[in-house]
């Protein structure tokens, strides 16, 4: 069974009990402070999880595209990559572990409806409980209902099966499938099962997580007013599973990346293979949302993934600037599934092409100087090559680096967040202090200036607030004057001074585009959508975005609007920091 098949397979068994389907979020999350990409399926509905009415209803189904690259050292293997599909049906307060669990076997196993897995080659896991919650015996019983062995569930740890977005937001107990990929393996004690999944002979291929609890700065605060479920199937896996391939760089989704690299090498080392297709395929989905290779933040993420492509392809022998071939093909592959790639598609070459050319420049003045004695802030600063990789070449050779050296000395050079383990840039809303409320609606007001004063097509391309300040990345072709400044934050100090009222408003996503709704770049929507308006006293929209908030309910609420800097960041993309006093 092809990938496209078990996409339409998964989003229909679900639409026909109950689900309405929305389409995929961008990878850049808007309003999600734990994260720098959509990391799982449940993080664009985080606010509906945690009480919010969603636009759809209460029961929903999507296929979310995810980036993950905690792992990144294991890609090569035959389960791990950094861009992903997540499959996911959610319960907002509806059914909850009996239904999911029914539906999730249901699914795995009838030939009608879903993928016809054979039953005997299934195992599962429950939550064995700890501190924060009791032993899930209620799921085992669930799954017992249904025909499966005692022999066949194991009860594991939070480390196992406890899901959470980070330290803060929805969370709770999880019950996953895994399947014997040897069809070989029949019953097996805990102590084997959890060999087998060590060596790659079982894998994971579904998780029902049952959102029950809440975590506030990494504690478990409370039960959430509603139960939820969440789950997830990563597309990649059950591919892998439904192709009755070995890893998954051999089915559909990767074969025709996999074959044009194997054009440009004549390696049989397929390692490096992977790791080039890997990453040149999580590289194209990123630039197509709008990120730009850089030495900071999501930047940076996407220039050590590019960074340590052509490394490999360099192990591989390819011939330079070959990185570029293997994005088109990439982007011929998910193009009728995800338009924005083939609309995007001149510039995710360019970019890759450009940061292949930009590294190396400096590669082989940067190996010499790794070989005459591996200084990682040198290393970073002058040649450009990521911590990860230096750790990587000193790994390789059996050395090690000083890594906290490292860190006094970037700390020293300027204070740059590098990693989400050390405070990296958190997009969208740091918080939901009042403060920040103010902020974000403020931020509102400051594209709807900028459109009136500067331009009107001016479109946002990121967003960072915090409680003491906003941060706008725009689309202009100009730095702005002075007087434009001025009359920017005169035009929002004149919205703020009226009082105008900010509505939320659902409406079909036709209507919200009819009227020409400020979008989220790179982003698709469900039928049924949720707008910000701030109105005048007429009742006319001066601003009007597609947000799940939260805001102030007037605009009087926010004090005195006022812009600190405005600034390049990229060619053709500006940065505004403004605050309120």
């Amino acid at each position: 069974m092809q990938s496209d098949e078990i996409r339409s397979r998964f989003l229909k068994f679900f639409e026909k009990r109950g689900h309405k389907i929305i389409p995929s979020s961008s990878l850049v999350p808007d309003n999600d402070p734990s994260v720098l990409f959509t990391t799982a399926g449940m993080h664009p509905l985080i606010p509906y999880l945690l009480g919010e009415a969603h636009p759809m209803g209460i029961r929903l189904a999507d296929v979310q595209k995810c980036v993950r690259t905690q792992d990144i050292d294991e890609v090569g293997d035959k389960t791990h990559d950094t861009f992903f599909e997540m499959m996911g049906n959610w319960s907002l307060g509806d059914y909850f572990k009996k239904d999911a669990i029914k539906w999730s076997y249901e699914f795995l196993t009838s030939k009608e409806e879903g993928l016809g897995l054979d039953a005997e080659r299934l195992y599962f896991t429950c939550f064995e409980g700890d501190e924060n919650a009791p032993k899930d015996t209620e799921s085992a019983e669930v799954w017992e209902s249904l025909g499966i062995s005692k022999d066949r569930i194991y009860f594991l740890g939070a480390g196992d099966n406890w899901w959470s977005p980070g330290d803060n937001g929805p969370c709770g107990p999880d019950s996953e499938m895994f399947y014997d990929l040897t069809g070989e393996l029949g019953d097996l004690t805990k102590e084997e099962f959890e060999s087998g999944c060590d060596e790659q002979k079982i894998v994971e291929i579904w998780n029902d997580v049952f959102m029950e609890y809440e975590k506030k700065d990494a504690k478990i605060i409370g039960k959430l007013k509603k139960q939820n479920v969440d789950t997830g199937a990563g597309l990649e896996r059950i591919s892998m599973v439904m192709q009755e391939t070995d890893s998954v760089f051999e089915t559909d989704l990767f074969v025709p990346i996999m074959n044009k690299i194997n054009e440009l090498t004549e390696s049989r080392d397929e390692r490096p293979k992977r790791i080039v297709a890997d990453h040149i395929r999580t590289a194209v989905f990123m630039i197509s949302h709008g990120v730009i290779p850089s030495n900071t933040h999501r930047g940076y993420i996407l220039r050590r993934l590019l960074r340590r492509a052509v490394r490999y392809s360099d192990i591989l022998d390819f011939k330079h600037n070959s990185l570029f071939f293997i994005a088109e093909i990439v982007i011929e592959k998910y193009k009728n599934i995800y338009p924005e790639l083939s609309q995007h598609s001149e510039v995710v070459k360019k970019e890759i092409d450009k940061e292949e050319k930009r590294f190396r420049e400096t590669l082989a003045k940067g190996m010499k100087e790794f070989e005459r004695g591996i200084d990682p802030f040198v290393l970073f600063t002058t040649y450009g090559f990521p911590i990860e990789l230096t750790i990587e070449l000193a790994n390789e050779k059996g050395k090690k680096i000083d890594l906290e050296n490292f860190k006094e000395k970037m700390a020293e050079h300027q204070k740059l967040s590098q990693t989400s383990s050390v405070g990296m840039f958190k997009g969208g809303l740091a918080n939901h202090s009042e403060k920040t409320i103010r902020l974000h609606t403020a931020h509102h007001l400051l594209l709807a200036g900028l459109q009136a004063i500067v331009d009107k097509n001016i479109k946002q391309r990121g967003s960072n607030i915090t409680e003491e300040r906003l941060r706008m990345d725009f689309l202009c072709d100009h730095k702005l004057t002075d007087e434009e400044k001025q009359k920017v934050e005169a035009w929002v100090n004149d919205k703020i001074k009226q009082g105008l009222n900010v509505i939320r408003k659902e409406m079909p996503l036709m209507e919200a585009e009819k009227i020409g709704a400020e979008m989220e770049f790179g982003a698709k929507y469900p039928a049924v959508v949720s707008l910000y308006f701030i109105e005048d006293k007429n009742g006319n929209p001066i601003s009007k975005e597609f947000c799940g908030g939260p805001h102030v309910k007037n605009t009087s609420e926010l004090g005195i609007f006022k812009i600190q800097k405005e600034e390049a960041v990229a060619q053709g993309i500006r940065r505004i920091k403004a605050v309120l006093l």
